[in-house]
């Protein structure tokens, strides 16, 4: 499957060619499918976006069990700086999976180097992309720039590095989230069109898990997926309560009465109490 994103001049040319070196390889069927990117989110994001739409419909008219994707060790090493500048969570450092549903990651523990030299060994005419060297975009500057100041600074294996982190935050990811699932089962009670957690059980368990449950109530209750700043807004109702007032958050009413830490759709009366 070849998509063209339709970006640059040429781009059909270059899927064609693509098309015909799969054709040679002895696959079939081959398909290029043109896509129309967006604005939404970005170039990058929109472009993406875009791509799973068309990778995930090939592969319904095609029966496919999975999709393959090229991303290598050095996409994961770049995703996890990115997070880590920008001071995301755990989810976002722990990277790319290997497996999300149709799409599987075969390549993610080689380097980019490795898959490079494999084409030119199979004389395959491999593209390289002009917007993967555009300095505006962070991707690119933390793969052309940040990465080999910090292997010159630090020494080699940062990338390596970088990766073996993202798999480490991952399984300790995976592990709180599967644990607060369990937990909401118990905790949770649903009334009058909204959803309540107990004050005691909330203040009893790790920061970590309780924030988990504090965004499992409202993403699974009113489809909305809380900030980290609002998260701990409402964390505060648990673990910093002075008889404060309801939360108000984008479409949710939180309150802390008789006990339980109440979420509601904005609008909804709810009784104060501690």
């Amino acid at each position: 499957m070849i998509v063209d994103h339709g970006l640059q001049d040429g781009s059909a040319n270059v899927a064609a060619a693509a098309a015909a070196q799969a054709r040679a390889l002895g696959l079939d069927p081959v398909i290029v499918r043109r896509v129309a990117v967006g604005t939404q989110g970005g170039p990058e994001a929109a472009a993406r976006t875009a791509r799973y739409a068309a990778l995930t419909e090939a592969a319904a008219e095609l029966g496919a069990a999975v999709v393959l994707l090229g991303h290598t060790l050095d996409d994961q090493a770049e995703t996890v700086l990115l997070g880590l500048a920008r001071g995301s969570g755990a989810t976002s450092l722990a990277g790319m999976v290997e497996r999300v549903g149709l799409f599987v990651r075969p390549l993610l523990g080689i380097r980019r180097s490795t898959t490079v030299q494999a084409c030119r060994d199979a004389q395959l005419s491999a593209w390289e992309d002009p917007h993967n060297s555009l300095p505006q975009y962070a991707r690119v500057r933390a793969r052309t720039r940040v990465l080999p100041v910090l292997e010159e600074e630090l020494g080699p294996g940062v990338a390596e590095a970088l990766a073996r982190t993202a798999a480490q935050l991952r399984e300790d990811t995976e592990a709180l989230d599967r644990l607060a699932e369990e937990l909401i089962e118990d905790l949770a009670e649903l009334a009058d069109g909204g959803i309540s957690l107990p004050v005691e059980a909330l203040a009893a368990n790790p920061a970590a898990l309780r924030q988990r449950l504090i965004r499992l109530a409202v993403a699974g209750e009113f489809h909305v997926s809380l900030t980290r700043a609002h998260t701990l807004e409402v964390a505060r109702l648990v673990t910093h309560w002075h008889g404060q007032g309801p939360v108000d958050l984008p479409g949710i009413r939180v309150e802390r009465s008789n006990g339980r830490i109440g979420f509601t759709a904005a609008g909804t009366d709810n009784h104060d109490g501690v």
